[in-house]
């Protein structure tokens, strides 16, 4: 099991696939936000040199023909930028909780590493204590001090 944990920590693997995932996601989600707000702008430019008032009757009907649709464009471009807000949050939801079982196993995997790496030190430390008590017994129990 620790075998396995140690193979995934290399640049490969799931957590580099999921921020290349990530990456490529949030490029595309950038990409839409720009796309949408530019047809609100262009439409609604379009809305206002269409807004202006003519004599021709028939000139009249066609632009507020030309603004409906401009209008209507302008409500599909801003429908689009809520439902991409919606997705950012159950985006930011989901990749968060992943991010955070990701920080959760790598902060384990350190705790881990650190335990083992004490217990080393404590188990070559008691070799060293007993190695100086014998050696410390053997120089007692040699002197002519001892009485």
């Amino acid at each position: 099991m620790d075998r396995e944990k140690t193979m995934n920590k290399g640049g490969s693997g799931p957590t580099a696939a999921a921020a290349a995932t990530a990456a490529q996601k949030q490029k595309t989600l950038m990409q839409r936000v720009e796309t949408d707000i530019a047809n609100i702008v262009d439409n609604f430019s379009q809305l206002v040199n269409a807004a202006r008032v003519n004599d021709p009757p028939v000139r009249n009907s066609q632009e507020a023909f030309m603004m409906e649709m401009r209008a209507s464009r302008m409500v599909q471009a801003a429908d689009s930028l809520l439902k991409l807000v919606s997705e950012l949050k159950q985006t930011a939801i989901f990749s968060g909780f992943a991010f955070l079982n990701d920080h959760v196993e790598q902060r384990t995997n350190e705790f881990n590493q650190h335990a083992e790496k004490t217990d080393r030190i404590m188990a070559r430390i008691g070799e060293e204590a007993a190695a100086s008590l014998k050696e410390l017994e053997a120089h007692y129990y040699s002197s002519a001090q001892r009485s």
